[in-house]
């Protein structure tokens, strides 16, 4: 069971992870950005994600040793590990579990710590779609609406739609899986678990995911590592302002 993953570029091997119920592709940009300076840029989908396969399994060990045999199967070492949300916590578990792997690592717009689950109204709203009626991705988003009024995450949700075959739509996450275990993705990293390496924490100024209260946790597990915040932004930081976040990455890697 291999992931999925867009290869871009050559260099250094730089890794990134998207977020809950996201993709490799949204980082389609960036990424391609981010391979102009000499890095060979792998947008993964992590399982239950993208063109990733289905699993029943669904946690951050799962998660941190696919990213394991992803590394052995395409032979990398020594990379750059990138993950938001989600896959900021993967990227941190597999750094602490890891390190030899790992050169550098950029966290996200997350923190260590536990957080309570808070998807319920999405994960209801892509429960109600019911594609024997809905044949085109402007009646989903439509259906989609009442449940979820920002049209930035609706759009970003939406681009889970595909065509499973000509007139039927569908979703390529495991949404039974996802709902089933999305406890899981607010799990904090485990109390033991460190990394010593270089690490930057990136925060949206107009996110609530890494507070005053976290910079302590940060630190605790992660020695030798910086908290930035990017101004003009919220959870989706690389995404609202992709030019301040792609400089304080390369400043950082390169």
């Amino acid at each position: 069971m291999k992931l999925h993953s867009n290869i871009i570029g050559e260099g250094k091997p730089f890794i990134i992870l998207h977020g809950f119920l996201g993709m490799g592709d949204n980082w389609k940009t960036l990424g391609k950005q981010f391979s102009e300076s000499n890095f060979e840029v792998h947008l993964v989908d992590q399982r239950n994600h993208g063109r990733s396969f289905h699993s029943e399994n669904f946690d951050y060990e799962a998660m941190a040793e696919d990213l394991k045999h992803y590394c052995n199967n395409n032979n990398l070492s020594d990379i750059v590990l990138l993950g938001h949300s989600m896959g900021g916590k993967t990227a941190m578990l597999f750094a602490t579990k890891y390190p030899e792997l790992v050169s550098k690592l950029i966290v996200a717009d997350i923190s260590p710590r536990y957080y309570p689950v808070h998807h319920d109204a999405i994960l209801e709203g892509l429960s109600s779609l019911d594609f024997s009626k809905l044949k085109s991705r402007g009646a989903a988003d439509k259906a989609l609406a009442s449940y979820i009024h920002e049209t930035g995450i609706r759009m970003f949700l939406l681009k889970n739609l595909y065509w499973v075959e000509k007139g039927q739509l569908g979703l390529r996450i495991n949404l039974e899986v996802l709902k089933e275990n999305v406890s899981e993705v607010g799990e904090a990293l485990p109390a033991h678990a460190t990394f010593n390496k270089a690490t930057l924490f990136l925060r949206g100024d107009r996110s609530e995911y890494i507070g005053e209260a976290d910079e302590a946790i940060i630190h605790r597990h992660f020695s030798n590592s910086e908290i930035i915040t990017i101004a003009n932004a919220g959870h989706w930081l690389h995404a609202e302002n992709p030019e301040d976040f792609y400089n304080a990455v390369i400043n950082f890697i390169s």
